[in-house]
């Protein structure tokens, strides 16, 4: 990713020759300003903190959040463009908006809110998603906004009837902005099953729904409760007045900017890493972590571990999806900078990561007999309703620094590599695997281990730390050049023709090493459950 200055981008910025991504992710709001005639160019940049709330045994954002969260990453953008370019943002390309999939915001006639925002963290639609799997013949995930819904009309809740419309956090910020209830295929296709030949939602389902729910919901119609789909570079509407006095209440920023297709962050996280045809895929870290890897021809079977959602543009895509990513070894890490502190030296949190990780590469390759479990929340590819982390050591295991590390970043990866076996037992070809996402911020580090945990070359681009919202900006500068190219060409000879990408192979003792963990991982997951079973979460 190249950082321009000078004349060349305040023209850029004056001219409106720009595009904005935002993305709303689960601790941080991410705004990007790239230029249109080099997307590769990051012009600006803003950012905002938040964090889920846990209400009434729900994962929630409440919705003033969004609007404030977004407000304030788009000011710090602003500011940011002035205090490097010199000049006010007021115009754009176009715009783009992605955010965390999947997930349940339903709304009435009127346009309101029925119940609080359920994000994809939630995991209590367990008997929906195991009936729909059954009716579907593939594989329904627990945080499906379709789980969501039928969950709600298994349980009887009220709201059911009211119902109007469903959307993504993603669709509904777009929405709002620009008066239009469309979502990218790839967001779609994290709501209810695409068809691959028509990408759209596949009509023989959606009848099989209606029937399924007729007795117990009678009239609905679901399709009628989905926002439309559209794939990547297709017009998707324009700001109105009014999402431009959303997004900007000071006033500045102008209506009429058309805005691309919002997209989910794995839809996101494909682009920025230029993985979009087959025998690619990506890592996408942060606190959930996921792989996504596009498939040369459809899997043999069902597996509950795989979502099958497709790429921005519509092609098929092998999804697992952990719910759990880096949030533990962020609170280890937490830790041990108030530890500094009480000691007396202050360090940034960037140093203690680059600490603790340069500590790990000096660990043993199996991390020495100990095991880390990062289950903050429930985490259904490992069969578990809601989460416990853990740390576990043997009386004979090799309990230092270095080792302990090392085993939380293996922890960071134990789910995920279990979801990824299944894809290498179906026979799933991968040449490279990209990596993106802060935990890959220290170089040779966590993206070394990853390979191990993969058996696969991974590689990192300039990308890494800040992909999502610079993806989503990048499918917003796609608009202009939809008519000449397909997306995996605008990519690769557009945007990444000079990209520097660097690539580690995966190393046998990591390798060897990383299988004698995931081995007692495996076996530990009897812990974990009984943990969930008998130690009930603070009231």
């Amino acid at each position: 990713m190249n950082d321009v200055g000078g004349t060349d981008a305040r023209d850029a910025i004056l001219a409106g020759r720009t595009s904005l991504g935002i993305e709303l992710g689960s601790t941080r709001i991410k705004a990007c300003l790239i230029g249109d005639d080099d997307p590769s160019t990051v012009l600006a940049v803003g950012s905002h903190d938040w964090e889920n709330q846990f209400v009434d045994r729900v994962w929630t954002y409440s919705l003033d959040a969004v609007w404030s969260g977004l407000q304030h990453a788009y000011a710090d953008l602003v500011a940011d463009a002035q205090a490097r370019r010199g000049v006010e943002v007021s115009t754009l390309g176009a715009i783009g908006v992605s955010a965390m999939m999947h997930g349940y915001l339903a709304f009435d006639a009127d346009g309101e809110l029925l119940v609080p925002f359920r994000t994809w963290r939630n995991t209590t639609t367990g008997p929906a998603s195991a009936e729909l799997t059954e009716a579907f013949g593939v594989n329904i995930p627990l945080r499906w906004s379709i789980a969501h819904l039928h969950q709600a009309v298994l349980d009887e809740e009220p709201h059911v009837p009211e119902v109007r419309f469903v959307t993504t956090l993603a669709g509904y910020v777009h929405w709002r902005l620009t008066g239009r209830k469309v979502i990218g295929v790839g967001d779609a296709s994290g709501m209810f099953p695409i068809d691959a030949a028509t990408m759209d939602y596949d009509a023989d389902l959606l009848g099989r729904y209606d029937r399924l729910v007729h007795g117990r919901a009678p009239g609905l119609d679901v399709a009628s409760l989905l926002p439309e789909v559209l794939v990547a570079g297709r017009a998707a509407g324009e700001l109105t007045a009014e999402g431009a006095a959303l997004l900007d209440p000071a006033g500045r920023l102008q209506p009429g900017i058309p805005l691309c297709p919002p997209e989910g962050d794995a839809g996101t996280g494909m682009v920025a890493t230029c993985s979009v045809a087959p025998r690619t895929g990506n890592v996408s870290a942060g606190t959930s972590i996921f792989a996504m890897v596009v498939l040369e021809h459809p899997l043999a079977r069902v597996h509950h571990e795989i979502d099958l959602v497709t790429t921005p543009a519509g092609d098929p895509v092998a999804m697992v999806h952990c719910n759990n990513g880096a949030s533990e070894l962020a609170a280890w890490a937490g830790v041990f900078g108030r530890f500094a502190a009480a000691a007396g030296t202050i360090v940034d949190s960037d140093a203690v990561f680059e600490t603790l990780f340069g500590e790990a590469l000096d660990g043993e390759a199996d991390a020495g007999g100990l095991v880390a479990y990062n289950h903050l929340a429930g985490e259904p590819i490992a069969g578990l309703a809601e989460g416990r982390p853990l740390f576990v050591r043997m009386p004979d295991s090799r309990f230092t620094l270095a080792n302990f590390v090392r085993a939380q970043l293996y922890g960071v990866f134990g789910t995920l590599a279990l979801g990824m076996q299944v894809l290498a037992d179906e026979g799933v070809a991968l040449d490279q695997m990209f990596a993106h996402g802060g935990i890959f911020r220290t170089a040779g580090v966590a993206q070394r281990f990853l390979a191990g945990a993969l058996g696969a070359p991974v590689a990192v681009g300039e990308t890494a730390s800040e992909g999502g919202a610079w993806g989503i900006a990048v499918l917003a500068a796609y608009l202009s050049s939809a008519s000449q190219l397909d997306l995996g060409a605008y990519l690769r000879e557009r945007v990444f023709a000079d990209a520097g990408f660097d690539t580690v192979a995966p190393h046998p003792d990591d390798v060897a090493g990383f299988a004698a963990y995931l081995d007692r991982y495996r076996a530990g997951l009897a812990v974990e459950a009984a943990a969930v079973q008998h130690l009930p979460p603070a009231r």
